[in-house]
């Protein structure tokens, strides 16, 4: 009897540091480590991408900066973790990474059943195709029977096959793991074109020996919201990501940049002073610092910054804002207020 009592008492007290170790939040978790896991591409130009010194950039790792800034005050302080497709959601459910910033598309599927939560979208796209020139192929229509490279553990596919069913045409599709070698596939000729989201073709076809023998069609065969994914069950992460990315938006629709933030701060405006935590709910909400979204802006940018260094007309990738542009200049960007 004692020792049946003894093994209850260990069994008790294991369960007890169990959940102790499991009751520890994602902020709390961040804190001790000292930094952000932030799950990035395996490397897409413009959106999560490596330079040459090593140095991870694109619009998805400022979204990650973005956290860091907010939750440490210091956007340096992420480690990035790239990525497959297929690894993605397998890393944030287990814990790998805490945030997941890899151009994914936020779907009904994947936001209810794979324990994940989308936190916002960062980048509206859509699925369109990139063909050789040399095929003289003009629109979408005249691709039956079309070898098409596409990446794999993405919805590209099932958006593929329903635009051809559609049409009443076929095709043959090229699986691919990750993007480097899906343009080294259609480079070496094994498909005629690659489909995948709009912004991850002008990426991919910078990467092209010669990018200008492949052009983008111009259809766009599905809806794309892109953005940062956390796991459920953590509303304070939750949130802290959430409003990252809220604060990038609603500093552009406010005029606050990396460069006039400090002037700007010292005015009479009541929103910037709610912004910048001089006044209404500041930090606390989220256990943050009530500077958290003025070092956002310090120190990554507004969402305009981060559009125009990554992806923007002066950038390889030439993409103009389009939807992407604030919701009050003819696009579909519209962050709460924050009050």
């Amino acid at each position: 009897m004692k020792r049946i009592t003894s093994l209850a008492a260990a069994s008790a007290i294991a369960v007890s540091m169990v959940s102790g170790a499991q009751a520890a939040t994602t902020l709390e978790a961040v804190k001790d480590k000292g930094y952000v896991q932030c799950g990035v591409s395996t490397g897409l130009p413009g959106f999560s991408n490596p330079d040459a010194k090593g140095n991870w950039q694109g619009m998805d790792v400022d979204v990650c900066r973005a956290v860091a800034a907010a939750a440490l005050g210091d956007a340096s302080k992420v480690k990035y973790i790239p990525l497959t497709a297929k690894e993605r959601f397998t890393a944030l459910q287990s814990g790998e990474i805490d945030v997941l910033s890899r151009n994914t598309t936020w779907t009904q599927t994947r936001d209810t059943t794979l324990g994940l939560n989308f936190a916002g979208v960062s980048y509206y796209d859509g699925q369109g195709f990139m063909v050789n020139k040399k095929l003289g192929i003009k629109n979408a229509l005249e691709l039956d029977g079309a070898a098409v490279c596409i990446q794999s553990g993405t919805t590209t596919e099932l958006n593929l096959s329903d635009f051809f069913r559609e049409h009443k045409m076929t095709f043959s599709p090229v699986v691919f793991d990750t993007s480097d070698q899906t343009v080294k596939g259609f480079e070496a000729g094994r498909c005629d074109m690659i489909t995948s989201d709009q912004s991850q073709l002008y990426a991919l076809r910078i990467k092209l020996a010669d990018p200008s023998s492949a052009m983008v069609l111009t259809e766009v065969i599905s809806k794309e919201p892109l953005g940062p994914v956390v796991r459920q069950g953590d509303d304070q992460w939750f949130n802290i990501v959430k409003w990252s990315l809220n604060a990038m938006i609603n500093a552009e629709e406010l005029g606050l940049t990396s460069a006039n933030i400090d002037k700007m701060k010292m005015g009479t405006n009541p929103n910037i002073a709610r912004f910048v935590g001089t006044d209404g709910p500041k930090g606390s909400g989220m256990d943050l610092k009530d500077d958290w979204a003025y070092q956002i802006v310090k120190q990554v940018g507004n969402y305009g910054e981060a559009f125009e260094r990554n992806v923007g007309t002066g950038t390889p990738l030439n993409i103009s804002r389009g939807v992407n542009a604030l919701w009050n200049k003819g696009g579909f960007m519209y962050a709460p207020p924050m009050r």
